[in-house]
């Protein structure tokens, strides 16, 4: 039996890995899908406080609380910089850590640092406008490759907006992040914002693997996703 820590991407919840983390369990792993404080099923947390520091502080306690050791450790999207700052602070904990079509930082990066500009802009126009100058509206899940009606339905109402300090805030990386092991999984059915990422994970010379599917993996593509997952696993 493997422990996973399944970490959701912006605006998402932990929910949104149901379909993959039933499959996980009858596989016969364990597995925890927490929710950042301040988004979705915790919205009622939310304010201009909270940034990265505190979604990482989020899954620190979880693993202490938990007791958790031989972790892999998966993060989406936004998620990517919440890996690398736990990989930091609990590096003898993580088995090994999974980015899922996420930002991979280096020391001193946020994430605003890591899109492309165009997308950059997209972020801080929306920030300053229906934003109130805190928080990032939800994307449009059309432009992340999700088009299935029943998955719109189910994603749709759940999101909520993303606090703009988690993705300003930068992070302090070393080699106790960098030593452990990790895998990069590119989502190449949409725009893939995420490619340069993925190569910065080639250059480092990470087992690098692809799903034919959008940004939302858990969502479009639960089965080959929890697949490749219990085989990371070993």
């Amino acid at each position: 039996m493997t422990t996973f820590v399944l970490l959701h991407g912006a605006w998402h919840g932990g929910w949104c890995w149901t379909r993959v983390a039933a499959r996980l369990r009858d596989a016969g792993h364990s597995v925890f899908s927490p929710t950042f404080t301040g988004v979705s099923d915790r919205a009622h947390l939310l304010s201009p406080q909270i940034d990265l520091h505190t979604h990482v502080d989020d899954i620190v306690r979880l693993m202490d609380a938990e007791n958790l050791h031989d972790v892999v450790l998966v993060g989406h999207s936004y998620a990517g910089m919440v890996v690398a700052g736990v990989t930091e602070q609990r590096p003898d904990r993580i088995r090994t850590r999974v980015y899922l079509d996420a930002f991979l930082p280096r020391d001193g990066e946020s994430a605003i640092d890591l899109l492309p500009d165009h997308i950059a802009r997209h972020y801080r126009e929306s920030v300053s406008g229906p934003g109130f100058g805190w928080l990032i509206p939800p994307r449009s899940l059309e432009v992340l490759g999700v088009t299935a009606t029943e998955d719109l339905d189910w994603l749709t109402p759940r999101l909520t907006p993303q606090p703009w300090a988690t993705y300003t805030a930068p992070l302090t990386l070393t080699a106790r992040e960098r030593d452990v092991p990790a895998a990069y999984i590119e989502c190449t059915s949409w725009m893939r914002v995420f490619a340069p990422s993925a190569e910065r994970a080639r250059e480092l010379g990470w087992p690098g693997y692809e799903l034919d599917t959008g940004h939302e993996a858990m969502v479009t593509a639960p089965e080959p996703l929890a697949l490749l997952l219990d085989r990371l696993a070993g």
